[in-house]
């Protein structure tokens, strides 16, 4: 294959919003959305891939630990302290733009803070928690700006 395929010769300053971004849908699933395994390593997979935002589905799970999988389905449960340690490990091997952590969020309050406190634990200075205020698009900040960052949406 061709290494300049690999490199980026877009102009990456302009707002974020002003981009397609690589998603993935369901990314923790290895098979189909009502029987399949969840697995932490599909986010290793498709961030190596050169996908950019990835799908967290959040529920409570057993011990005030909240896990990972598709709801109301039999699709398997996965810790979501796996997930972040795997999606923190394999974020910018291959792509230092920033990754966008897509979070469905179904959980209670408490395991909600349990989500935080990982995110905040697990990505360290990666996490970028400055708050955008959503009113005029044109003040985000462009991809440039965010290399090597990791940024919430719920």
């Amino acid at each position: 294959s061709n290494p300049l395929h690999r490199e980026v010769h877009q102009d990456m300053e302009q707002p974020l919003c002003h981009y397609f971004i690589a998603s993935s849908h369901n990314t923790y699933l290895s098979g189909d959305q009502l029987l399949s395994q969840s697995r932490a390593e599909m986010y290793a997979r498709v961030l190596q891939a050169g996908c950019r935002c990835v799908e967290v589905d959040c529920w409570d799970g057993p011990d005030g630990e909240p896990v990972v999988h598709h709801g109301y389905t039999l699709t398997s449960k996965i810790p979501f302290r796996d997930v972040a340690e795997t999606i923190n490990k394999y974020a910018f091997i291959k792509n230092e733009f920033p990754v966008i952590l897509s979070i469905e969020n179904h959980c209670s309050i408490q395991q909600q803070k349990k989500i935080a406190q990982y995110l905040k634990e697990i990505f360290g200075d990666k996490l970028d928690l400055s708050s955008v205020s959503t009113g005029d698009p044109r003040q985000l900040p462009s991809p440039q700006d965010l290399k090597g960052k990791i940024l919430v949406k719920v």
